[in-house]
């Protein structure tokens, strides 16, 4: 059904197939969209049944679904044509539920994105899911992140990407991968053509060799889709940095490369500085809660200073960064015009690296503005200092799940 107004019938119908008494905050969610179908017609919604967020117009979303919810939205969406987007985060959806949202993949004629995120979906869940994805030809974005899929649910997602040709957005972080199923996804993502962004964050690994990590890396050498990797708590360290840096030199798609909270110290940053200059099209960089201090930071504000273009966003919280890295990254930004975003909350934040921001956030002529950064300047008898400041964009960009 293509409306607002058939969605909730068919909703109903399949409550009283299942004798279960309609759940009120959904009705609400359906009701709230009639209305709004009638003010602005609209063939396409977006159904957020989040368990752990505040609806747009109803309270905290207070009763989890479980499998036999799953089952009813079955009923309601497998001939749907209004819902797109279907937003289960958060809720007590296990393996049976995933079978039979599975089955929903492979019927489904718009569904367009599906999170499951932090659900109680396991290894037998994540592989009939991963066989819905192998027929399914709607999909674009999928999050299972926060499920405990295990290697055997990872393995059977890295084969469902080597048929699967329309998924654009893969969140997989926190699902207990371990080396066989990174190392799977990587091999999958040489010849992958179609996926644009992955999330793979915080795999087991219980290696030092960073045998995932060469892989990687490897795969950036030859990827031509690929825009984000995201590889937060994932060990890199040195000797990984500068395998990426190695292969991502030839990659010509990647714009976001977040590597938050690795093992990354001075050698890497250097490293990571050689692909700086080589003014790759990388336009974010993500280096927080490493330990690049002084040295890396200086290395990296050299190669913005004169050779970098395209970094657009810089993150280095939580670096062990004192005066020496900030006033040269600040220095940086008076002849670097293209990074418009620095992050740099978390370092030593002495007097002379307050006077260097403050002087880009409001001296005669400021380099960035408020909403671009993490800090604020301040005076306290007769000193100046740095206060940390919230941003959506900022959480957004480094939050690390």
């Amino acid at each position: 059904m293509g409306d607002a107004s058939a969605t909730k019938e068919d909703y109903l119908k399949a409550c009283g197939e299942k004798d279960r008494e309609p759940n009120g905050e959904i009705l609400a969610i359906l009701n709230a969209a009639i209305d709004d179908q009638f003010l602005d017609p609209n063939d396409e919604f977006e159904l957020r049944l989040h368990g752990n967020k505040r609806n747009e117009r109803n309270e905290m979303y207070r009763r989890r679904l479980d499998d036999e919810d799953a089952d009813i939205l079955y009923k309601t969406l497998k001939a749907n044509t209004f819902v797109v987007s279907l937003d289960l985060g958060y809720n007590n959806i296990g393996d049976d539920g995933a079978k039979i949202i599975g089955v929903l993949l492979q019927e489904t004629l718009v569904l367009q994105t599906l999170i499951l995120s932090y659900n109680d979906i396991g290894p037998e869940g994540g592989e009939i899911i991963a066989k819905g994805l192998q027929v399914n030809e709607t999909l674009r974005v999928l999050k299972l992140n926060g499920n405990k899929i295990g290697n055997k649910g990872g393995m059977a997602i890295a084969g469902t990407l080597q048929v699967n040709t329309v998924l654009e957005e893969l969140d997989i972080s926190e699902v207990d991968l371990k080396t066989e199923s990174v190392i799977a996804m990587a091999t999958v993502l040489n010849y992958n053509n179609t996926l644009k962004v992955l999330y793979i964050n915080r795999p087991l690994l219980f290696s030092h060799q960073e045998e995932t990590t060469v892989h990687m890396a490897k795969m950036l050498k030859v990827n031509i889709r690929l825009r984000e990797l995201h590889l937060t708590h994932y060990d890199i360290r040195d000797f990984g940095a500068e395998r990426i840096m190695e292969h991502l030199v030839d990659n010509l798609t990647l714009t976001h490369l977040n590597l938050a909270s690795n093992n990354i110290t001075r050698d890497g940053a250097k490293q990571l500085a050689i692909l700086l200059k080589r003014n790759t099209p990388l336009e974010m960089l993500n280096l927080a809660y490493n330990r690049i201090e002084d040295d890396g930071a200086v290395a990296i504000a050299e190669a913005l200073a004169a050779y970098n273009t395209n970094l657009i966003k810089l993150v280095l919280c939580n670096n062990n960064i004192a005066s020496q890295g900030l006033c040269a990254l600040a220095k940086s930004m008076k002849s670097n015009v293209g990074l418009t975003s620095i992050y740099i909350w978390g370092n030593h934040l002495e007097e002379p690296a307050c006077r260097a921001f403050q002087d880009l956030l409001s001296g005669g002529a400021p380099r960035i503005e408020a909403k671009d950064t993490d800090v604020q300047p301040y005076v306290v008898d007769g000193s100046d200092c740095l206060i940390e400041i919230y941003h959506v964009d900022r959480v957004n960009f480094y939050y690390l799940p």
